[in-house]
């Protein structure tokens, strides 16, 4: 699948991905498990996460499992630890899990509880401690279970976004979850050790920041689906960096596709798409679309704002960095429909579709407010997705997908999916690269502290 490119050109000496898969990049790997580029590089990210996960236990260094975007892996790495994202996205755990939880419950929830009942995840077998954190309440209450037999340590998110007291509390909980660690595993986190991992976090972000930023142009050098497997389960490993920097180098240097029929640009927002749940994105643009930008927390939510180095506490500048992600659990969650614009600008979609897991009841009740910012303050269509884990349900979707093309299609009589500038005159003709990030609102500081 290669939306962004169509039909599979001649090989080429410096492409970032060699044949038999395109010029963007692929999904597969070396016969020898050898990755020679960055694309088999993360097409092995499991593999290479367990083989760096189990050398840092081999060192004495603490697994720490995540199960949320809330989590600051800043305070984990300063501590030594390894922060690994434990969230399932497998169907074939679920069964397992609904012995125990409601069938009618997320998806990513039941995944991972069954991992936990199968003892199916390796990381979380190897992992010393599990952070949780109070997002939803199914969560919650999994959480209680996961706790009766493994160490789980929950932080207490508030949920008052634009509320002082509650970025007190959360500083307060950060303080916590800090002395928390230092006394488990007998080590001091000193402001300067956290600075130091927020400074290996900011360079990650932009890292990726600046991959994403490829997706502006007019005619993207790679997939949406190729973008999302551009990175990895741990935080903070050195590979990892010198593979974004590479993917980015290759990637920026091919010339633009030229497709029969330009795809439909297409902005994804909702529930984030975790390793083994990407479905919906695969049919989006197997059916004709092209996923310029995903603000979900498998996306860009996550990396679009960095930690302030030059604030006098460290934690405060975790606090007030993490606190403010953008999720649905938040009230009032008016950010969300800010970040969309803000990616909108930048990246110019044609329309909005909003992935939703069943019975997760917070972006479901936002999805109102999404569609009518996409339509009324946007100008571009919208489709709301609810689905599981489950691929029943993959051909409807497919419909419907194909559907909200077609009509974009006739609105323009396909002018405007030839140059996305006929929808947002504004748009660049080309990608800027010369600082850390491509994505100018999203790198406020422009002071090349992120190393990116």
């Amino acid at each position: 699948m290669d939306s962004s490119c169509g039909g599979s050109p001649k090989p080429e000496p410096a492409a970032a991905c060699p044949p038999p898969a395109t010029a963007c990049c692929s999904r597969g790997g070396s016969p020898d498990g050898a990755a020679r580029t960055p694309c088999e590089h993360f097409a092995r990210m499991i593999p290479n996460c367990l083989e760096y996960a189990r050398a840092a236990k081999a060192q004495g260094r603490p697994i720490v499992g995540i199960l949320c975007e809330y989590t600051p892996r800043e305070l984990i790495l300063a501590g030594g630890g390894v922060p690994v994202c434990l969230c399932g996205g497998s169907a074939d755990t679920i069964p397992a899990a609904e012995t125990q939880l409601p069938a009618n419950l997320c998806p990513l929830i039941k995944s991972t509880f069954g991992y936990h009942l199968q003892r199916g995840n390796p990381f979380l077998e190897m992992a010393d401690l599990i952070v949780a954190e109070t997002t939803c309440d199914g969560k919650k209450k999994m959480y209680e279970l996961l706790a009766e037999t493994r160490p789980v340590y929950v932080l207490e998110l508030p949920q008052k976004v634009d509320d002082a007291d509650a970025l007190v509390h959360w500083r307060a909980e950060l303080c916590k979850f800090r002395a928390m660690l230092e006394q488990r595993w007998g080590v001091e986190i000193a402001d300067e050790r956290i600075r130091e991992a927020a400074a290996l976090m900011n360079r990650e972000r932009a890292l990726r920041r600046r991959l994403a930023s490829l997706m502006a142009a007019p005619a993207p050098p790679l997939s949406g689906r190729q973008l999302l497997d551009l990175k990895s389960s741990i935080a903070g490993i050195p590979a990892d960096f010198e593979q974004y920097e590479t993917a980015f180098d290759l990637l920026s240097a091919k010339p633009p596709c030229a497709p029969a029929e330009p795809p439909v640009r297409v902005l994804m927002t909702g529930v984030p798409m975790v390793h083994g749940a990407e479905r919906v994105l695969e049919i989006v643009e197997d059916s004709g679309g092209l996923v310029v930008a995903m603000e979900n927390c498998t996306g860009l939510k996550p990396i679009l704002d960095d930690v302030d180095l030059d604030h006098p506490d460290p934690i405060d500048a975790l606090a007030d960095r993490y606190f403010h992600l953008p999720c649905s659990v938040m009230t009032r969650n008016d950010r969300r429909l800010e970040t969309l614009g803000r990616l909108a600008e930048t990246y110019r979609p044609q329309c909005v579709i909003d992935l939703i897991w069943q019975a997760c009841l917070t972006y479901d009740v936002e999805s109102h407010r999404v569609r009518r910012y996409a339509e009324e303050t946007l100008g571009i269509p919208y489709l709301r997705i609810e689905t599981d884990y489950s691929p029943s349900d993959s051909a409807r979707i497919a419909v419907r997908v194909e559907g909200l093309f077609e009509t974009i299609r006739d609105a323009g009589d396909g002018a405007g999916l030839h140059d996305p500038r006929s929808v947002h005159p504004e748009a660049p003709d080309s990608v800027a690269t010369t600082g850390p990030c491509a994505l100018p609102p999203c790198d406020a500081s422009g002071d090349g502290k992120s190393d990116g």
